[in-house]
């Protein structure tokens, strides 16, 4: 039986007006169509400044010179693009309950990229547990979108989460300030908030996306219940009764809160998504409103 496509073609359509838009101003980069005033090289003339040693001589304004007699040096708008990563949690607690967290979460990655393709942006995804994975950039316009989903949807999920040892071999990787996007459920035994406070202190803006199943945030059972660990296969005997599951109810919208805190302390946003809601909605309903693509 074949696989369902991620992403159908008259969704593909309705995306087209949409685009991936950022808070922060990084120095020097331009994205978004956000202008840069920044000096370098580039197309459109800026202005002009004296000549130093050591500068190249391509940029210098011979016909200044000739006037002159002095070397003056030619300054262009700069056009470097601001980096765009999408962090894809492609851990085992993604597979977990119904199943369906980790089929959304490469859905809604399939999404932003289209976005990012039709708007000539370059996304590069990197999928994590523990660790990165092998990351694949995509860019070229939207005809090159096909193979992004290609790599989407040969990914498969295991692993254990590490939010701390991720952040550390991604820092050591990719030393360009750019937009973050991270998408997952957030569930590593560690804590996340940390990590990710890290990742906003070292100057990238933060678009997180949690993505959780109903039984994620109000477990249906009752009873004496054995818990195992989906990834760690750690086991807990508890009793969980109506007042348990409403404490756990709000531990977790607390945790939720935690989250948002990080990402909008540093000029962020962030996004809570049960998978109960159609990815259809969720980008042109909570994702549009919090300006992640619009």
């Amino acid at each position: 039986m074949a696989k369902q496509p991620l992403i159908d073609r008259g969704f593909l359509a309705k995306l087209e007006r949409l685009s991936i838009h950022w808070q922060k101003s990084f120095p020097g980069l331009v994205g978004g169509h956000n202008p840069s005033r920044y000096s370098g090289p580039g197309q459109e003339f800026l202005d002009h400044r004296r000549f130093h040693y050591g500068d190249d001589l391509r940029a210098v304004n011979w016909r200044a010179y000739l006037r002159f007699e002095k070397l003056f040096m030619k300054m262009f708008h700069i056009e470097p693009r601001i980096p765009v990563r999408l962090l894809l949690d492609v851990s085992r607690s993604m597979s977990t309950g119904a199943g369906t967290k980790f089929d959304y979460a490469r859905r809604l990655g399939a999404v932003l990229c289209y976005v990012g393709l039709v708007r000539l942006d370059t996304i590069a995804i990197l999928p994590f547990t523990d660790g990165l994975g092998d990351a694949f950039t995509c860019s070229g316009g939207r005809y090159r979108f096909a193979p992004a989903v290609d790599f989407l949807t040969a990914l498969e999920a295991g692993g254990t989460t590490g939010y701390l040892e991720m952040v550390r071999e991604f820092t050591s990787k990719y030393h360009q300030r750019g937009l973050l996007i991270v998408i997952s459920d957030f569930l590593d035994d560690d804590g996340c908030e940390r990590p990710l406070q890290f990742l906003a202190d070292f100057g990238h803006e933060l678009l997180l996306i949690q993505v959780w199943d109903e039984e994620d945030r109000t477990p249906p059972w009752e009873g004496e219940l054995q818990l195992i660990d989906a990834e760690t296969g750690a086991v807990q005997d508890i009793d969980f009764d109506e007042q348990a599951r409403a404490r756990y109810t709000e531990s977790f919208d607390l945790y939720a809160r935690n989250l948002q805190r990080v990402a909008m302390g540093s000029g962020g946003r962030y996004v809570g998504l049960p998978t109960t809601v159609a990815i259809e909605d969720a980008v042109f309903g909570v994702l549009s409103r919090e300006k992640g693509a619009r």
